[in-house]
């Protein structure tokens, strides 16, 4: 008997079984019996997904040891809820790590809510935090709930902490400690449940001895650390990232590229300042500036190669 007949005949017999034990059902059941007969094809699985990289772990690449240190923090403090403190250059993946921190969090099925503090103007940023009532100011045409309550038993994620001003920095530091918000306008608190994870690329303890950043904020804060790894530390992670990134960019650009052993080379030695987001960034120039379908260390960019 062939795999089509297999299948035909296990659903004659439930279709059977549902005209006794459960008629409404029996119209739908013959209906698939008749598109099988119809198609004269079983139903094909459904697809394998592909096998994950193994040396991606929530986002976070590569199997350097400083990497594997970061995985094993991640895992520990992630089933906490105290706040933690991400540091470290500008782009290390620190919203990567505040990712991978909640999605091993017990708040994993809640919201996570991110925002970056640098890049809302200071006269709005409370809004956007703590919410507003609708007229509170120009342009308030409707209630706005705020992060903090969008985030509620969920985890709110500051990035570019630093740069928040003192006066907000304040009511950041009553919202922590009471658990309770109060929107632009409002009269009333609201009790919310929010874990934080900040991060900065900024040295916070420098920002307290000049008076711009507060000294219980940043106890408040850095109850849990983590200090990113710059990539210039991080071995061959270089070239596992290099690999992918330009596999992505030649994709889009619908080409097959690879690196020469001297590009190799010139990215392994590379300092990479702007850490992962620079070589990112690098392997799209590459893949948009190489003429052949292998690109050595004269495509890359002068100070590389």
């Amino acid at each position: 008997m062939s795999a089509r007949d297999d299948i035909l005949a296990a659903l004659a017999e439930i279709v059977e079984r549902a005209r006794r034990e459960v008629p409404a059902l029996l119209p739908e059941l013959a209906g698939e019996l008749e598109r099988l007969l119809q198609d004269g094809e079983p139903p094909r699985p459904a697809a394998v997904p592909a096998a994950a990289d193994g040396d991606d772990w929530h986002g976070l690449t590569g199997g350097s040891p400083p990497m594997l240190a970061l995985r094993r923090l991640v895992e520990k403090f992630a089933t906490a809820n105290a706040p933690v403190l991400i540091t470290g250059e500008s782009g290390t993946g620190k919203e990567r790590v505040a990712q991978a921190l909640h999605a091993l969090s017990r708040r994993h099925d809640k919201p996570l809510v991110a925002e970056n503090c640098a890049a809302i103007p200071e006269t709005l940023l409370e809004s956007v935090l703590f919410g507003h009532k609708k007229g509170s100011f120009t342009g308030a045409i409707a209630d706005h709930p705020g992060h903090f309550v969008a985030a509620h038993k969920g985890t709110l994620f500051l990035d570019e902490i630093g740069e928040m001003a003192l006066p907000l920095q304040a009511k950041l530091l009553r919202a922590l400690q009471e658990g309770e918000v109060r929107a632009v306008g409002d009269s009333k608190v609201r009790k919310v449940d929010v874990r934080v994870i900040a991060a900065t690329n900024q040295a916070l303890e420098q920002r307290v001895k000049q008076n711009r950043f507060r000294e219980d904020l940043f106890f408040r804060l850095n109850v849990l650390r983590i200090e990113m790894p710059p990539l210039r530390d991080r071995g061959d992670d270089v070239l596992v990232l290099a690999r992918r990134f330009l596999a992505d960019a030649a994709a889009k650009a619908e080409r097959v590229l690879h690196l020469r052993d001297d590009a190799l080379a010139a990215l392994r030695r590379a300092s990479w300042p702007g850490n992962v987001r620079q070589l990112q960034n690098e392997m799209q120039r590459a893949a948009a500036l190489c003429e052949g379908d292998a690109i050595g260390a004269g495509d890359l960019s002068p100070e590389l190669a």
